[in-house]
């Protein structure tokens, strides 16, 4: 038995989280038996979609569900040594032991931090890449606008559409991410919304109207993106970050989808394996010659992940949050 800790759910969150929604909780993790591994959490994943599964599906007094990247430091298991590195969905765990189903082997490329293989070149960066590519059906040269567009997700999606040769609009709530996207990632437009009415800003960023909304957000941002689809537009919608701590504004401009025949449709990074090869030799080279820029916030100490948590819903992040539990 080796000490460890797992962070829980203590209660379940009414509206906004609170740190004391959660619980650093110590425990005892078991040896590696035969058929087994014993992994130790290196990188810890915080995002979004934690939140919805707060009010029912992730179970009380449970580690976290979530994702990572973790080290071997017992093997009992023919497939595994030790020292390996691996991609996790074992939550969050300090050490756990595995029988090494849902593990998936890292090599990552010495040329690269291993941080990107938990957001440009890990499941943030897949989800980026099939729901604008396919999902979102993007052609060449289109006008594209991209909700959240300094988060994890919406930077990959905005500067995959600049490299193909789209007009890129984002939106975003502080004036240091507005300027990163702008000066950075190299969108065409940067709104702050938190500054200017959104559908006003969006008639003069977008002149040509929007064949492609990547859709982050929902609400608001969903009302005054509708009126401005082009016919045969596509809306990819990878999460509805507004309403995932209780708000819920309606959407009155659905009917404009009618007569524009705009297709809206959701999806998840599970959609997207028979796109895994390409994407990862894609990003891999666009990431080596700095045509995909990004942004990380790590929280340093295992024990941090519920304050990344709520810092990623106060918008304190810049780009993917993550919290480094070991070297």
């Amino acid at each position: 038995m080796t000490a460890s800790r797992q962070i829980r759910l203590a209660r379940r969150p009414n509206g906004m989280v609170r740190p004391d929604d959660f619980a650093v909780v110590p425990v005892d993790t078991p040896d590696a038996a035969d058929g087994q591994v014993q992994l130790q959490a290196l990188l810890v994943s915080v995002d979004p979609y934690m939140r919805p599964r707060l009010d029912a599906e992730q179970p009380l007094d449970a580690p976290m569900l979530g994702g990572g990247i973790a080290r071997v430091v017992q093997s009992r298991n023919d497939g595994f040594k030790e020292g390996d590195l691996v991609r996790h969905f074992n939550g969050m765990q300090e050490l756990f032991v595995s029988d090494g189903r849902g593990l998936q082997k890292l090599a990552p490329d010495p040329d690269l931090p291993l941080s990107v293989y938990m957001h440009a070149l890990g499941g943030t960066g897949i989800t980026a890449y099939g729901g604008l590519l396919e999902t979102g059906a993007l052609k060449d040269g289109e006008q594209v606008f991209v909700s959240t567009a300094a988060g994890a997700v919406g930077s990959v999606a905005a500067q995959i559409a600049r490299i193909k040769g789209c007009w890129v609009a984002g939106s975003t709530g502080s004036d240091d991410k507005a300027a990163w996207l702008r000066d950075e990632a190299g969108l065409d437009a940067v709104i702050n919304y938190r500054e200017t009415p959104l559908a006003g800003a969006l008639r003069e960023a977008m002149p040509k109207g929007i064949d492609v909304y990547f859709e982050n957000v929902g609400g608001e941002t969903l009302d005054a993106v509708l009126p401005r689809m082009n016919v045969r537009g596509r809306i990819a919608v990878c999460g509805m970050i507004s309403t995932y701590n209780g708000d819920r504004i309606g959407v009155k401009n659905l009917s404009s989808m009618i007569y524009s025949r705009v297709r809206m449709e959701g999806f998840v990074a599970s959609d997207f394996p028979h796109l895994q090869a390409q994407f990862q030799s894609d990003m891999t080279g666009w990431l080596k010659s700095g045509k995909i820029k990004y942004q990380e916030t790590i929280m340093d100490g295992f024990d941090r992940a519920p304050e990344a948590l709520v810092g990623l819903f106060e918008g304190k992040n810049a780009g993917k949050m993550l919290v480094r539990a070991a070297a």
